[in-house]
């Protein structure tokens, strides 16, 4: 069974490293090949996410035996949604370049970083050794910085450079410190194995050491998330990509961020971890309000729903410093909740960008339930997913986690977790104010002209299976909370002890 994980990663790699070298070739031919092999790597590397999923197969070997690095990978209830969540995505963002081929380099190049961020985020999720951990995480930044700076938006070419400069500075940064604070990790705790880390969970650490390193592992993993105030990177970049850049840039990488929050800070540092929860909660809550209030007067709809994901994952951070088995339930499937709505919402945008020419709401559209009902339909789900609208996939995760809040954990201070609580539940009716805003702007009404075609072919394929992933996991949120409750319990049950 150990192939299976090796495969896993082998096939995006390979893939990615070979279209990459394997030169630009004819224009015509080299697009629709690459798509090709590049969708077919996905399919596969899919199927064997899945397999690995059911089998939960472990590879452990010795890498770097005189530094106590080991390649160790495995599957658990935690990592299983967001396998494949990364897997299904990858998928979806080559199918929609099939009517939206890139533009600005080598199709080569371009498919190539798309294997190579799906081969990074599988390893960072399968990972279960610290400094593996670290490296796939890495990996994931350089072809996403590809893809930002040399196939983004080019009707500005300084504000693509300002939104690629400011990724490479801040996702360093949060690097550098993210390093600093596992190789602190390690040495204080004497082991880099994942799971041995949650087992010990702080054990021999003094109480300080370990709010030093939760601190240090905080900040960078909070640029990664992004988190209030180091979230500015994120409306450039998001604003400047392209359709599949922002689509794993939103649904896949903010993830790993939070996930590296669980693997690395929860389960191992308790103690500090409790100690910082409340400010990790309220900066959290502040990212809510800020990046609410942001979209109701941003005209730009790709920047306004970089904004609502600043919005969201504060619902996440605020459901992980609740310190409750329901609050890391909440803030893990609102995880999966908002890769779902953001690569909805960033598939619909891309499409409708290329479609205007611009995504200026301020400019004059013909109503989208006129003239594109399909385009329509998707972006009425979107947002009424991303305001928490009960049945739809949006609701469970913000409501767990204010729920969370409310009641938190016995060693946050309660009163404070309640008032942030009363916070989020002020930024749920901020949300609903701006989606109902972008839907006022260019969904209804009566206007025709200037028209546009509507979805169709693999853009209405990838849209209509994220329009039902949404209604799915809205009516049945049992199937990635089932998953994840063992794994939750086993963290949250050793931390109350």
């Amino acid at each position: 069974m150990v192939i299976l994980l090796i495969a896993t990663l082998a096939v995006p790699a390979l893939t990615g490293t070979a279209l990459i070298v394997a030169g630009r070739g004819s224009a015509t031919s080299s697009e629709s090949t690459a798509n090709r092999v590049s969708l077919v790597a996905s399919v596969i590397t899919a199927a064997l996410v899945l397999i690995s999923v059911i089998a939960r197969p472990k590879l452990d070997a010795a890498w770097l035996p005189s530094l106590g690095v080991r390649w160790t990978f495995s599957v658990d209830g935690i990592s299983a949604p967001l396998l494949l969540l990364t897997a299904a995505l990858s998928i979806a963002v080559v199918v929609q370049a099939t009517s939206h081929p890139p533009h600005g380099g080598s199709s080569n190049s371009f498919y190539g970083c798309l294997q190579l961020v799906e081969f990074g985020a599988l390893a960072t999720f399968l990972s279960r050794d610290a400094v593996i951990f670290f490296l796939s995480f890495e990996v994931v930044l350089i072809p996403m910085w590809v893809l930002i700076s040399r196939f983004g938006d080019s009707h500005d070419l300084v504000a693509r450079a300002d939104a690629s400069g400011r990724f490479v500075l801040y996702t360093v940064l949060g690097s550098t410190l993210m390093l600093v604070g596992i190789l602190a990790l390690v040495q204080s705790a004497g082991t880099g194995n994942l799971d041995r880390l949650a087992a010990l969970h702080g054990a021999g650490m003094e109480p300080h050491t370990q709010v030093v390193i939760a601190a240090l592992l905080l900040v960078g993993l909070g640029i990664k998330i992004p988190l209030f105030p180091l979230h500015t990177w994120l409306p450039p970049a998001h604003t400047i990509a392209p359709t599949a850049g922002s689509v794993l840039l939103a649904a896949v990488l903010l993830k790993m961020g939070t996930y590296g929050v669980v693997r690395l800070v929860i389960a191992p540092l308790p103690v500090g971890f409790g100690t910082l929860a409340p400010a990790f909660g309220a900066l959290g809550v502040v990212g809510i309000l800020w990046g609410g209030l942001a979209c109701l007067v941003e005209n730009d709809l790709k920047r306004l729903i970089a904004y609502s994901s600043v919005a969201h994952m504060g619902f996440v951070v605020l459901g992980l410093s609740s310190g409750t088995t329901v609050g890391l339930q909440a803030a893990l499937f609102a995880n999966v909740a908002h890769g779902v709505v953001s690569a909805l919402l960033f598939f619909l945008v891309g499409g409708l960008k290329e479609r205007w020419g611009s995504a200026d709401l301020a400019t004059a559209r013909a109503a989208l339930r006129e003239v594109s009902p399909r385009l329509g339909i998707s972006l009425v789900v979107g947002f009424a997913a991303s305001l928490g609208l009960p049945g739809l996939v949006g609701f469970w995760g913000e409501f767990l986690a204010m729920y969370s809040s409310w009641s938190p954990a016995a060693d946050r201070p309660q009163l404070f977790m309640r008032v942030l609580a009363v916070v989020a539940v002020t930024g749920t009716a901020i949300a609903a104010g701006y989606s109902l805003r972008v839907l006022r702007l260019i969904w209804s009404g009566d206007r025709t002209a200037p028209s546009h075609p509507d979805a169709r072919g693999g853009e209405w394929s990838v849209l209509a299976v994220l329009v039902a992933a949404v209604l799915v996991l809205g009516v049945a949120p049992q199937i990635v909370l089932n998953s994840t409750i063992k794994d939750v319990a086993a963290i949250t049950l050793e931390v109350s002890r």
